[in-house]
């Protein structure tokens, strides 16, 4: 399996931010999402803030800041983990091969 976020990111990425329930069920794709991709975005952008939050009930979502303070977010429940990875992907401007 090919990984899309295996090489560093746009250096107008300024962080990027997960909120997801710790165990509801709209919540198990990103989990898994979180879980598989997490190390491998750290590894390639280890200077890039790669927030996690949890809450119960909370819709899941991702968020990315870029340079001059823009904001863009995705929602992502009751995805899988692979459309996570396409949503995340689209979100943060990383083209798949």
């Amino acid at each position: 399996m090919s990984n899309v976020f295996a090489k560093a990111l746009s250096s107008t990425v300024r962080e990027i931010r997960f909120v997801l329930s710790q165990s509801g069920s709209a919540s198990s794709g990103t989990r898994k999402f979180v879980l598989a991709n997490y190390p491998v975005i750290k590894k390639h952008n280890q200077d890039l803030p790669v927030l996690i939050r949890e809450a119960e009930g909370v819709p899941a979502r991702a968020f990315a800041r870029f340079e001059r303070g823009v904001e863009k977010s995705v929602e992502l429940d009751d995805l899988s983990s692979a459309e996570v990875e396409s949503e995340v992907a689209q979100l943060l401007g990383v083209h798949k091969k």
